[in-house]
């Protein structure tokens, strides 16, 4: 995370020091890079250069607008799963021709206020979608562009909660049977089917999957030309992993390598569909000690951050590194804390067991690699506030989403008139 450094023995983002921000705005608070951001978006660039490649940044990574509208600047188009995803990339100035909804369950509604604006390609997983579709595009006089999602069996060897290309996964259409399906969507009304889409998983940290999945792609798309179908447009997905610890992660030279040697040579439109590696490392999650709690086994470390503000750890194990904001020396002794918040339940825990120098009340730690799938699925469960966002440009920094106040989170609730 090289746009996080320490200075002067504070840690800053970009050009602002951390302490800075949590003086302004308070703590828990989410905290974005705009060098980050742009600095992974140009590395898909550069390593795409030459081809016939689209980026649409995966929303459900995170959602918030100036993130999304940084990347749009950039030139990247954006991937939505839901149409409030959709209403968020439109707003946040992502034209409507650079959308592709993907998501296993796309109610009417949503598949008709997608052809009402236009979007790019919709990604149909399943039969019952596209006779859905079909339906709706001939009420509104419409024609879908779609990719049809296949699901090639392929095990992205990543956590089971975010793997999605296996065949017990609840994703996309058996690829024994794409081309029949395929060959039925190029004969329905209202529909145009364009291309495939896959997408195998989250997290990836070996390209071997996706040599695997790219290679029963551009086997499909060869027998569906044989069969007399056109197939003008390729969708890999995304999932390119980051590192949270010390993981041999992916190199985007070798992904975009693979692309060229595999698919490129297919002729088809790219679109490519990455959120983790962009915005995964370009986000901290920062939070102040409450109490150190001397235990009778173990000692514990109690934030102000909790499960509510960044699930990842209590639902997924998920490992991040957690560092003081005041950089210790070289020497500081270390010891084994569990991190935890102050959340009323057992799985409210950053970290277990962790060796890290000494931290008494007040002091501030950040959560690192926390751009991705942080603010955007959390929540206000014990009625707690959630975290602020902020986003630094330089030496410049600006609260992106304020933090509510209890009457405003109160207030969405109603009493019936029995009460």
């Amino acid at each position: 995370m090289t746009h996080f450094p320490y200075v002067n023995g504070q840690l800053h983002v970009e050009g602002v020091a951390v302490a800075e921000i949590a003086a302004a705005v308070g703590t828990p608070f989410y905290c974005y890079s705009t060098a980050a951001l742009s600095d992974r978006y140009q590395a898909y660039a550069t390593a795409l250069k030459g081809l016939d490649a689209t980026v649409y940044y995966s929303l459900k990574a995170n959602s918030n607008q100036a993130v999304i509208a940084t990347l749009a600047k950039l030139g990247a188009g954006g991937d939505v799963v839901s149409v409030g995803e959709m209403y968020r990339a439109l707003k946040a100035g992502i034209p409507a021709s650079k959308i592709v909804f993907a998501g296993v369950g796309k109610t009417r509604e949503e598949l008709s206020e997608a052809l009402k604006a236009g979007i790019h390609q919709i990604n149909v997983e399943s039969e019952g979608e596209l006779e859905t579709l079909s339906d709706v595009a001939q009420a509104l006089g419409k024609e879908a562009v779609i990719a049809l999602r296949i699901n090639p069996d392929i095990d992205a060897k990543t956590h089971a909660k975010i793997s999605t290309g296996k065949s017990e996964n609840k994703f996309g259409i058996d690829i024994d049977h794409a081309a029949q399906i395929y060959s039925r969507a190029a004969h329905m009304p209202g529909i145009r089917v364009a291309g495939i889409a896959c997408h195998i998983g989250s997290q990836l940290t070996d390209i071997a999957p996706y040599r695997a999945a790219f290679t029963r792609i551009a086997e499909l798309v060869t027998s569906l030309r044989r069969a007399g179908l056109p197939v003008e447009r390729v969708d890999l997905g995304g999932g390119v992993g980051i590192v949270y610890r010390d993981e041999q992660v992916i190199d985007l030279a070798d992904y975009a390598k693979l692309v060229r040697e595999i698919i490129a040579p297919l002729g088809c439109a790219i679109e490519l569909e990455p959120g983790r590696s962009i915005v995964g490392n370009a986000g901290l999650l920062v939070s102040r000690v409450i109490n150190v709690k001397r235990g009778v086994s173990r000692d514990f470390v109690i934030l102000d951050a909790a499960m509510n503000d960044l699930i990842r750890p209590s639902l997924y194990d998920a490992y991040h590194d957690i560092i003081p904001v005041a950089q210790p020396g070289d020497d500081a002794p270390v010891a084994r804390v569990d991190v935890v918040g102050p959340v009323c339940e057992t799985g409210d825990r950053f970290a277990e067991q962790r060796a890290l120098p000494p931290l008494q009340t007040g002091d501030l730690v950040a959560i690192c690699s926390a751009g991705a799938y942080g603010s955007v699925m959390s929540s206000t469960y014990n009625t707690r506030l959630p975290a602020a966002e902020v986003l630094v440009k330089g030496d410049s920094f600006q609260v992106v989403r304020a933090r509510p106040s209890y009457d405003a989170i109160i207030g969405q609730d109603s009493l019936p008139s029995w009460l």
